[in-house]
């Protein structure tokens, strides 16, 4: 049946059905898009053949996802990432070209196809790595800044990768490409080049002093659905501009997303962008599904399996070797490489222009693309492995040394000295008390020394930090992790080793606190219970409530959630029960509240 609607109907049917289930076993949705491709492709079920078409639509999600994080980020954000971009990324496509070249070369292909063919296998996937360091809340990460870099700079180095194909081709350029390639073809190189520069300057410029005046005006009609078509509209438009002077579109969606990243309708953009980014993003990853023939397997599983080795493994391996040049340890280092090991999405396009160049043969075209497309499959199996075996491994057999030197014993421990920590350990400090903070971000560390805090580089859920830290002498842990799991473990391993410990712990919700107070804990904190209520309190004041009593009545509303939170643990592994519960304590607050304010008016 070739019916768009029918298309999109089995689109959307297998992103719910798949996703979910891919998510629920952590595999992540990126793995879930794929595996729906490939069950409904025409390798699958063939309820969708059109996979070309489908993913020159989807490369779309690819444009808004870089016009996201452009908003996300400034200047000199960028300007501080100069040498991860232009060393790093330089680097690697560099080499990694050089190294496919001289490879396609010893296979025995001609030196114009081993480069074509080197210059798109050194690009990797944007989609697919942005989306997992994003779920995987990496971005913010070494890890995370430095896949980035690269990622921004491959983008950019799309421009002289296009310029250098036609170069290659032995019989000249053909007519259409030349006519077809963008509006600015025909134009000598240095002319070329001005165009571009102009093009990029007016869209910086337009972003910087002009779109401020029209999302005003458009904002004034208080039509939001106005307002969403002007950001897709504005996206779009980016996009048609740039592809009609041969710049990546996504290149240009991202500048111009940095541009508006100090605008006030920044987050009103990023709002109505995000879910248009999603889905098609989801299905970009569907087509990739879609376009794995595994017919080509059956073929020549020995040559196509060889291809798809050597690609992950050498890009991996120069990727891992200059992430520890540019300063990474072995562990973000070993990240970075599985993250950025598989080929890209916009090698399917130049493969095709390479194609249309008659520098590479349909045959190998095929080749490629099909392990291409595998290696951006394998990827999220990559960084499953990565995250839940090589990481836990990693940190459990560094070496002592590689931590700080513990030079005090203090009476209190502070495992973790993020917002919620650091309260904590400025309280004490400010009343002449010490503690001894572990905290295993090396970012946070320096930040807090710069500031004249005190740490220590450790991970408390490992025993042997514990001893060095001195918790056989201490007498009181604070557990301030973010991650809620390390929490209890963190708890439970204090609680069987030193059992003198008191331990003091930052629960992130109910559930978290259910889980600490199975484990020991002796005294539990709920994060922004203190905050929300002070705000409720605030309110009740501001809507003209007396001050003394609504300072009596949060107290009132403090100790009875306190008491109803520890009685609910009975029930919290019985969730029919627990409803009830929550329902009669609910009912039993309003009545002592309301009976207070009824006896108050008395």
């Amino acid at each position: 049946m070739d019916n768009g609607l029918f298309n999109i109907f089995i689109f959307l049917v297998a992103a719910c059905v798949v996703v979910p289930l891919a998510s629920r076993f952590k595999l992540g949705s990126v793995l879930g898009y794929l595996a729906a491709g490939v069950i409904i492709g025409p390798f699958g079920l063939g309820l969708m053949g059109d996979t070309t078409k489908i993913m020159h639509f989807a490369e779309f999600g690819v444009v808004m996802m870089l016009f996201i994080i452009g908003l996300e980020l400034e200047p000199a954000s960028l300007w501080r990432l100069r040498k991860a971009i232009v060393g790093l990324g330089g680097l690697q496509v560099l080499l990694t070209s050089a190294a496919f070249t001289a490879i396609g070369m010893a296979f025995g292909y001609s030196w114009q196809l081993s480069l074509a063919a080197g210059m798109a296998l050194s690009l990797s996937s944007t989609a697919l790595v942005l989306q997992m360091l994003q779920e995987a809340r990496l971005m913010d990460t070494t890890i995370g800044e430095t896949a980035f870099a690269v990622l921004l700079f491959q983008d950019i180095v799309v421009i002289p990768i296009l310029v250098i194909m036609p170069l290659l081709a032995r019989h000249g350029v053909p007519a259409a490409i030349q006519n077809h390639a963008n509006l600015i073809a025909s134009l000598p190189g240095w002319l070329q080049a001005l165009v571009v520069t102009a093009v990029i300057a007016g869209v910086v410029v337009a972003g910087r002093y002009l779109s401020h005046y029209l999302f005003r005006e458009v904002a004034r009609t208080r039509l939001r659905e106005v307002f969403t078509a002007l950001s897709l509209a504005m996206v779009v438009g980016i996009t048609l501009l740039m592809q009609s002077v041969g710049v990546s579109p996504a290149l240009g969606a991202f500048v111009a997303g940095v541009v508006l990243a100090n605008s006030e309708y920044r987050h009103v953009l990023q709002t109505d962008i995000e879910p248009f980014k999603g889905l098609l993003l989801g299905l970009f990853f569907i087509s990739v599904g879609m376009g794995m023939d595994f017919g080509l397997f059956a073929e020549q599983p020995l040559r196509l399996g060889v291809t798809i080795g050597l690609l992950i493994t050498v890009k991996g391996l120069l990727l891992f070797i200059l992430a520890r040049l540019f300063g990474l340890n072995g562990l973000n280092g070993l990240g970075v490489a599985f993250a950025l090991a598989q080929g890209g999405e916009f090698a399917f396009v130049l493969f095709q222009f390479a194609g249309g160049l008659a520098i590479l043969p349909a045959a190998q075209a095929h080749l490629l693309t099909l392990a291409v497309a595998t290696s951006i499959a394998i990827t999220p199996v990559l960084m499953l492995v990565y995250s839940r075996f090589i990481m836990p491994r990693f940190m459990s057999v560094l070496p002592e040394q590689n931590y700080d030197r513990f030079a005090e014993g203090n009476a209190i421990i502070i495992a973790g000295f993020g917002r919620f920590g650091q309260v904590i350990g400025r309280f004490l400090t400010a009343q002449g008390i010490k503690a001894t903070v572990l905290e295993k971000d090396p970012d946070q560390i320096e930040l807090l020394r710069k500031f004249g805090f005190k740490g220590y580089f450790g991970d408390a859920s490992r025993l042997d930090l514990l001893h060095s830290a001195g918790a056989a002498k201490a007498s009181l842990l604070v557990v301030a992790v973010d991650d809620p799991e390390t929490s209890v473990a963190i708890v439970k391993l204090a609680k069987a080793e030193f059992p003198q410990l008191k331990i003091f712990a930052r629960a992130h919700n109910r559930r978290h606190a259910y889980e600490l107070d199975k484990a020991g804990v002796d005294y539990y904190k709920r994060e922004i219970f203190d905050s929300s209520l002070a705000m409720a309190q605030h309110i009740m004041v501001t809507l003209g409530n007396s001050a003394e009593e609504m300072r009596i009545k949060a107290a009132q509303f403090r100790d009875y959630d306190d008491t109803a939170l520890k009685a609910s643990f009975a029930f919290f592994d019985n969730e029919s029960a627990l409803v009830n519960f929550a329902r009669i304590q609910r009912t039993e607050l309003e009545r002592i509240l309301q009976d207070d304010a009824a006896e108050d008016g008395q």
